[in-house]
């Protein structure tokens, strides 16, 4: 444990200040100053000896928190990160983009803030990379077995690392024209710069994974071909079809599904020319969805010069404090503020869209919401309630219903569930032999943690189909749920 009396001395939570709004939305860098070590080490004292870390139930990836928390009290930098990839692959991405499942489980959350566990994980990376303690680990001998990774998100990439590291020779195929996924054209930079990936594939590729970037599987190479080609596949493209808003006007130019404007927005900020890019610059931006990729869509919208930026959602605002049908140590669903909110705009509840509305031009100039009220368990608009919003640009963030099937379906015969996920057994399996998947094309829209999670217990699947036994580590079964989240 930490300072045994540390949760007793110092009290309160603290993190990183945020840049001021005025300089940060004049950039792509990340929010936060540079944290400062004294605090650091402080907070991370606070963790307690509370004897059943429940902290660890909270993280799907069963990461060692109570240890590493310790280590950075002490200053022993160089084991906490040992402590913190023997379960996280990829750290430098959870502590910036996971919401932290483990810390709404903390003990000491029972009657405290909880302690900055997403701090320290990601200080003790940024160390280990500025420090240059994190090295290739290429296998001491290989195993002669063949494996394609579909996809490079987190899943993807957790696996083929398991994978490589086993002994295996890997490959990942990625459709876009670079390796990342969702990290690369998914999440803008304010929340993670794309230099974090890029030191992660470097040390990937010292290892001997292989990457093809610009290859989609299905139309460039068929599935059943890829399959004949390797001894294994991992399907780990993730859940990608968005959920649409069925109403009228939504033809209209100018309204888009989220995803659209954020991959366009991460390549223009990577140098590359976007002919015709949406942009937000000069226009009254609506955003459809209170999520994560709402929020995204709202910080991107203030670098790119919107007028105004307005942020719907169909449900009622989330309590400031978690609700008693939550109790500790559920993960509660409370109020948020992120960065992106802080930059301005207005977050308006209990707002159904019903109509987009069009100039003379064929273009979206307002949409038309109202009241929502609760019929019988659904949300349904409350006639007598409409009214107006201007919008040149309307941005659906709705989340998404599941992977694409087409290809998948067709050429490899695996089947897929009620739900529109791909159908697997507890070793990540698929119906089609040889075939695994992970992620949110087996799991459906979740968080990164439980990416990375299922990447590896499908890379221990995949390395006991090929060898009959393995040693790489098995964390989650695709039953497994973690504390306040929804089962797979």
């Amino acid at each position: 444990m930490a300072d045994p009396k540390g949760f007793l001395k110092v009290t309160e939570r603290e993190l990183p200040p945020r840049r001021p709004v005025p300089v940060r939305i004049m950039d792509w860098k990340e929010v936060y100053e540079p944290g400062d070590s004294a605090v650091l080490r402080r907070q991370a004292g606070r963790c307690m000896d509370c004897g059943v870390p429940f902290c660890h139930q909270g993280c799907p990836l069963g990461n060692l928190i109570p240890e590493w928390n310790d280590l950075t009290w002490r200053g022993e930098g160089r084991a906490a990160i040992e402590r913190l990839h023997a379960t996280n692959n990829f750290p430098e991405f959870t502590g910036r983009l996971c919401p932290a499942p483990c810390e709404s489980a903390c003990v000491l959350g029972i009657n405290q803030p909880a302690v900055t566990i997403k701090q320290v994980e990601v200080s003790i990376i940024d160390e280990a990379f500025a420090h240059g303690w994190v090295e290739p680990e290429p296998p001491g001998r290989l195993t002669g077995k063949t494996v394609a990774v579909v996809g490079s998100g987190p899943a993807g990439l957790a696996a083929a690392q398991q994978l490589t590291r086993a002994g295996h020779t890997v490959a990942v195929f990625e459709r876009d024209d670079r390796i990342g996924g969702l990290l690369r054209y998914g999440i803008p930079d304010f929340k993670m710069e794309k230099r974090h990936l890029e030191s992660r594939l470097r040390q990937m590729q010292d290892e001997g994974t292989r990457f093809r970037a610009g290859v989609e599987i299905g139309k460039d190479i068929s599935w059943s071909d890829l399959r004949a080609r390797y001894d294994a596949v991992v399907i780990a493209t993730g859940s990608t079809v968005p959920r649409d808003l069925a109403i009228p006007g939504r033809d209209l130019a100018g309204v888009h599904f989220a995803m659209e404007y954020l991959i366009e927005s991460n390549k223009a900020v990577a140098g590359d020319a976007v002919p015709n890019q949406i942009t937000a610059e000069g226009k009254h931006v609506v955003v459809i969805g209170g999520g994560d990729t709402g929020a995204d869509c709202i910080g991107t919208a203030h670098r790119h010069g919107a007028l105004s930026v307005t942020n719907l959602a169909i449900g009622r605002r989330p309590p400031g404090e978690r609700p008693e049908h939550q109790p500790w140590p559920m993960s509660p669903t409370i109020f948020e503020v992120q960065s992106a909110h802080e930059e301005g705009g207005e977050r308006s509840y209990l707002a159904s869209t019903v109509e987009f509305l069009a100039n003379g031009a064929g273009e979206v100039r307002a949409i038309r919401v109202a009241e929502t009220e609760f019929v019988d368990g659904r949300r349904v608009p409350k006639s007598g309630t409409e009214r107006e919003i201007p919008a040149d640009l309307v941005l659906i963030a709705m989340g998404f219903t599941g992977p694409e099937q087409a290809f998948i379906e067709e050429q490899l015969g695996a089947q897929f569930t009620e739900r529109g996920n791909v159908r697997r057994e507890d070793d990540y399996q698929t119906t089609a032999p040889g075939v695994f998947v992970a992620g949110d094309a087996g799991r459906g829209q979740s968080l990164i943690v439980w990416a990375i999670a299922e990447g590896r217990a499908a890379a221990a699947g995949v390395d006991r189909f090929l060898m009959g036994e393995t040693q790489l580590p098995d964390p989650v079964r695709p039953t497994d749920v973690a504390i306040g989240l929804q089962p797979a």
